[in-house]
Formats: structure tokens, sequence, C-alpha cells
């Protein structure tokens, strides 16, 4: 899911703003999500809810229609990687559920995700989680005007590999703003010092996806769905960040989800 236009977009503080707005929507989104997600219930559900709750603030579902897409939520379960449609199959206890949820606000895309653990999950899927995410704050920590773009991917792909995890190469975080999917491409895994230099005014979407096996994936027959080849499960996270004095400010926030989840 993705065409990358040309050149990089650097946005005003005017433009970063209200992009904080597109972000914080979709964050309000993923915890009426999370405190809906459990046992029993359809994917296919929480996807009406999630695109009545965007339209109520006055936003648009950022994925729906786009590139065909038939959904506002992705919701990908274990081995699903990214792009999962939404099922009327019930989410079980000990699923890992990824929700990916993308908005736009004001003529702005946000657009992150979160792993969810239902319920009780093995300790290699805790920890799958548990480094999936600390990948991400890592990847946003080394996007600074001191580094280049794929510093970012060497910091994501150094902690996940450490850790004896594959780091999914085909698909990437990327550039955001009046479009989902701007330069540059933001992959999770790189070497140091390449790339383009990081400039403020940078928006991107940097999304780590960790797989337990694996690298290497593939699109089911439906066309969207990604799936581990090796079927392990794979986790996901992804936060929406413009680069302001020289270093990276998230505009999305968990915060609703950890409220939801109380944790």
């Amino acid at each position: 899911m993705g065409i990358f236009g040309e050149g990089i977009v650097y946005k005003t503080a005017e433009e970063i703003a209200i992009m904080r707005e597109a972000a914080l929507v979709v964050s309000r989104t993923l915890g009426l999500v999370a405190k809906h997600l459990q046992p029993g219930v359809t994917p296919a559900s929480l996807d009406q809810m999630a695109e009545n709750y965007i339209r109520q603030q006055k936003a648009i579902p950022g994925f729906k229609g786009l590139y065909g897409c038939p959904s506002t939520l992705l919701i990908s379960i274990n081995e699903q990687v990214v792009h999962g449609l939404p099922t009327k199959r019930p989410i079980q206890e000990g699923d890992l559920v990824s929700v990916d949820c993308g908005a736009i606000y004001k003529g702005y895309y946000g657009d992150h995700a979160y792993t969810f653990e239902v319920g009780e999950v093995s300790p290699e899927k805790k920890k799958l989680c548990k480094v999936t995410k600390e990948c991400l704050y890592l990847g946003i920590e080394a996007c600074t005007t001191s580094n280049r773009i794929e510093d970012i991917g060497y910091a994501i792909q150094r902690h996940a590999e450490a850790n004896g995890f594959g780091i999914v190469r085909d698909l990437v975080g990327h550039g955001l703003g009046t479009k989902l999917h701007e330069e540059p491409q933001v992959p999770n895994y790189g070497r140091r010092g390449q790339g383009k230099r990081i400039q403020n005014g940078l928006t991107i979407a940097i999304e780590p996806m960790i797989n337990m096996g694996t690298w290497k994936v593939k699109t089911l027959s439906d066309e969207w769905t990604i799936v581990t080849e090796d079927g392990l499960p794979s986790a996901h996270f992804e936060h929406d960040v413009a680069v302001v004095d020289g270093k990276a400010e998230i505009l999305s926030s968990f915060e609703y989800i950890y409220e939801a989840l109380k944790l």
C-alpha cells in the first residue's frame, strides 16, 4: 500500500500543528478500539465503530477508498504483519492484534498503529511486542538533524536483531502530509550515516514491523493481507513525528490506549 511522490515536502509550524491534530484524531480512535478489543469481538465491528468515531471528530477515514482499501482500520492478527482486512472472525484470547488507522483532518493525514495483547499471551509474544515498541522509540530518538534517514533504520534493526527477531524489508515507514505516503521512504533497517540528511520540517511515520522468525513476508490472495512466510507472529507500532529544533517531536500519542488499558 503506497505510491511515493517526488521529493520531500517540508512542513511549516502551522502545518505541523494541523498534523498533530490529525494524529490525535487517530490516537483517540485507537483509544476507543482499546476499550472494546477483547476475545469474541469481531474486527469488522471495531472497523465500523472507528469509522463512526473519526467522522464524529470532523475528520475523514484516511484509508477507506485509498488504493481501493475497503476499510477504516487495517487489523492484522498474529502472523499477519500489516494490511489485514477486518473480518467477522472473532478475536481470540492470546492473539496479538495490530490495529493501523489513518484519518484526514483539515487536509492532512494522521497515521499510526499499536499491537494489542489480547488477554493472556505467551511470554514470546510479550517479548516481541516489548522489543518492537522499544525499536519504535529508538528510531524516533535517531531522527535528529545530526543524522540521516538510514540512521533511523539502523537503530531499529540493531535492537531487533540483537533480540533475535526479523526486520520486515518489503514494507517501510514514510513521509506524511497532504498524502498518506510522501517521500522519504523510511526503512526499518539501514547503514549508519546513509540516506538523505534529516532536516527541520520533516514529517514522517516511523513504523517498525518486527517478526518473531524470518523477515520474509508474502501477500495473501485478498491482495491486502501480508503475513510472515514462516507463520510466526509479527508486531507493528507506529508514531507520526515532526522534526522541530533539530529533533523528533511525536505528534501521535499512545496515552489514550494506556488509559483504556489502565497501563
